[in-house]
């Protein structure tokens, strides 16, 4: 060959050297002919699309002109929120609409939105919910007898709403007895909260007491259940029944279970807390009353009346723990509880005729 090995590989080198330079260049003419077809690309007719968002350059290398829009139809002032209207003077016919609404076939997944529709209307217009007439109040309660629970519910709960509007209360208080049906034969924990709202916004008229007699046991069961929002609608119902003489023995003989003092625990939410308490100062103001201490009553050993105020209770010592409690309104009700154990009301608390219900209340202390 006459050629030294040194000089063969120099002459390689050069040849890759000058392939690299020649691949490179032809990179660079491809990717500069790319730019060029780009520039020169017109856009499609409908410059709209989403696909390509070119704009249209007459003169190669001028900046493009953004493209012209449409023109926009006239503005048209919003009609605005309903409560906006109604706050204008203006009527917006919404809770007419949903009561049109719920007087068609529907199935249930509808109704119930339709009845949670008009407990928001309710409150939120108040001039068109007042507008309203019984006969709409009628058929809202007419979904009481649904089969599916959730439309029950939402039915208590829009009957809650027009039961603030005072022309309503009577019509929707001919619903009592069917809440109360409802409440001691479903086990529904958010059927038992809205059913009890709804009672606790209504006076319970003297021609329900019968009905309210046989579902008391299912009062207080709700009462000490798990369930702390049907817990306090519940105890806040029987607080309110206590206070009627024809019904107080009925609820103190009522059965209840052998731990029912824990509901006085400090451990309780404040707010369970505080309505048991209230229930208990009800209790014992009844109890003492004149009217009632005539009468000699007899009461079954599992009875509330022997779990709070009998020889073996001991409710003593859950009060005076609560005297200390951190929240000062249970604190209060605690104290108020202690002195009408001590003293019958119509007495005047004098120490010589009082009657303590417990050996810790004894001469005073």
């Amino acid at each position: 060959m006459g050629k030294t090995i040194p000089r063969c590989l120099q002459q390689l080198d050069l040849r890759k050297s000058v392939v690299g330079l020649a691949t490179g260049a032809g990179a660079i003419y491809l990717l500069y002919k790319a730019i060029r077809a780009g520039i020169k690309c017109q856009p499609p007719l409908c410059s709209n699309s989403p696909i390509c968002i070119a704009r249209e350059c007459p003169v190669p290398g001028e900046r493009a002109l953004p493209q012209e829009a449409p023109p926009r139809p006239p503005l048209r002032r919003p009609k605005g929120l309903a409560i906006e209207r109604e706050r204008h003077g203006r009527d917006s016919g919404e809770i007419r609409r949903l009561l049109n609404s719920l007087e068609c076939k529907q199935d249930e997944y509808a109704k119930s939105m339709i009845l949670h529709s008009i407990t928001r209307c309710v409150y939120l217009l108040e001039a068109e919910a007042s507008a309203c007439t019984t006969d709409d109040i009628c058929l809202v309660g007419e979904m009481l007898d649904d089969k599916d629970n959730s439309v029950k519910i939402q039915a208590l709960n829009a009957l809650k709403a027009f039961s603030g509007i005072r022309k309503f209360r009577l019509k929707i208080q001919e619903h009592s007895i069917k809440v109360l049906e409802l409440i001691s034969t479903i086990w529904d924990t958010e059927l038992h909260v809205a059913g009890l709202r709804l009672l606790n916004s209504l006076p319970m008229p003297d021609y329900v007491h019968p009905q309210l007699r046989r579902v008391m046991p299912a009062l207080m069961e709700i009462m000490q259940s798990d369930y702390i929002l049907s817990q306090v609608q519940a105890v806040r119902l029987l607080s309110y029944l206590a206070q009627k003489s024809d019904l107080l023995y009925d609820i103190l003989n009522c059965q209840v279970h052998s731990n029912f003092l824990n509901l006085f625990q400090s451990s309780q939410p404040g707010s369970l807390l505080f309505e048991v308490l209230v229930f208990a100062e009800r209790l014992s103001e009844g109890r003492n009353a004149t009217h009632y201490r005539a009468v000699k009553w007899h009461y079954n050993e599992q009875s509330l009346h022997e779990a709070l105020f009998g020889d073996e209770s001991r409710l003593a010592d859950r009060l005076l723990s609560l005297v200390i409690h951190p929240e000062e309104e249970v604190q209060i009700q605690a104290c108020k509880v202690i002195v009408s154990l001590q003293c019958p009301q119509d007495l005047g608390c004098r120490p010589s005729t009082c009657r303590p219900s417990h050996s810790y209340f004894k001469n005073g202390e």
